[in-house]
């Protein structure tokens, strides 16, 4: 009862300071908010069962590994922000650079396609998890009806008068990932204390190891946003927030990884998209609760988000050919196809690849703008950057449940 207590207490501080006047109109704290809340997003709900599962106590290596490829595919985009940024006027583009531009613009809206599809079958899961519901088609059919629901609103109405829940729901969900770390670090310590460390074999070793890190690259993805906010925030903060929304998001995963990895019996988890519902319950039975309170407002305001999202791109890659409308019921149709057709193991390796080929014509756009004014270190690393996205993009594997 008294860590049920200290949880919430955790929550509501560090609600109560997200939601204070200073920090709330802070310009750099806003600018961080939207790549955070891509970044500390599903991955969060699905990712530690999963390298638990996988990799026992290796876990929070695989954790780190993860996030510093995301951070290293994060410095191509903020090179090619600066780029972009330092530019004068009169200078020409090269038409490698707006092939690549205009085909990157199509993978990230096809990409946001498959993203969409990943957020609402995770709202559907974890909105029927607490029911006593069995089968698959009960989540499906909640995900195709709030799927159904966000298309005609945008449809009808478009998402601007939707974008205020962005702040909200990133508060929500980092309070309550506060009272989460709490609720662990205090049961690890009791764990420890009582029990020792518990230090599980991998289940996967070599290459099947390697290919489904390669699969779990969505878990940390969402830092491309703050390249599409030049109509609000200048090129050094929009570089800067990003940067520090990387390491604050990476600092969070690897701490909330490290908490789980030695305390948990590995070979008794079934793994689900909601294993970590069953694993907080274990700890207090209030963090289930909350997980899942967190869990609907991140998924559905990040399905919004990339709805909207990918209705921009399509409109100003097809040169208004295509409405943002338009591009929202075929979002829709994709995602209702891949809901009924793939299960959510599937769709992460899906929405990996897909970012991952987008991640690569960044690092390609880079190499590219290195190599013109002469960093050709830096054009070394990027060109690295593109192939490790072939790898990721041919090899990502899925875990099966």
């Amino acid at each position: 009862m008294l860590l049920a207590a200290t949880i919430v207490l955790a929550v509501l501080m560090t609600a109560i300071y997200l939601f204070s006047p200073k920090l709330r109109t802070s310009r750099p704290w806003r600018a961080m908010v939207t790549p955070l809340a891509s970044i500390i997003g599903s991955g969060f709900l699905v990712l530690g069962p999963i390298l638990l599962h996988s990799y026992g106590a290796w876990a929070p290596l695989v954790m780190l590994g993860l996030c510093a490829a995301a951070y290293a595919f994060g410095s191509a985009i903020r090179f090619n922000i600066a780029f972009y940024d330092s530019r004068e006027d009169g200078d020409a583009e090269t038409l490698s650079h707006k092939m690549l531009e205009q085909i990157s613009s199509w993978a990230l809206a096809f990409a946001y396609f498959i993203s969409v599809a990943y957020y609402l079958n995770l709202f559907g899961a974890f909105g029927l998890d607490m029911l006593p519901l069995e089968g698959d088609i009960w989540p499906r059919l909640l995900t195709s009806a709030v799927l159904a629901l966000i298309v005609v609103v945008g449809w009808v109405k478009g998402f601007r008068s939707l974008e205020t829940l962005e702040y909200a729901s990133v508060t929500v969900k980092l309070a309550i990932i506060a009272g989460l770390l709490v609720g662990l670090g205090v049961f690890f310590g009791e764990t420890v204390g009582s029990a020792g460390l518990l230090l599980h074999a991998s289940n996967l070793t070599g290459w099947p190891a390697l290919t489904l890190a390669f699969g779990l690259l969505i878990t940390v993805q969402g830092f491309e946003t703050s390249r599409y906010l030049g109509h609000e925030y200048k090129a050094e903060l929009r570089i800067r927030s990003m940067r520090w929304a990387q390491i604050l998001a990476s600092v969070i995963y690897i701490a909330y990884i490290l908490l789980i990895a030695y305390v948990f019996e590995a070979d008794s988890l079934q793994l689900s998209e909601t294993a970590i519902i069953d694993l907080m319950q274990v700890v207090s039975p209030v963090l289930p609760i909350l997980l899942v309170a967190a869990a609907l407002a991140a998924q559905f305001s990040a399905a919004i988000a990339d709805t909207g999202g990918s209705g921009g791109l399509i409109m100003e890659a097809s040169g208004g050919r295509v409405s943002e409308r338009m591009s929202y019921l075929v979002l829709g149709l994709f995602a209702l196809a891949l809901t009924w057709t793939a299960d959510i193991f599937e769709i992460i390796t899906y929405a990996s690849k897909a970012f991952a080929f987008y991640y690569l014509l960044q690092a390609a756009i880079a190499c590219l703008s290195a190599y013109r004014s002469q960093r050709k270190a830096r054009a070394a690393g990027f060109a690295g950057l593109v192939l490790l996205g072939v790898v990721i993009v041919i090899f990502g594997q899925s875990m099966a449940a």
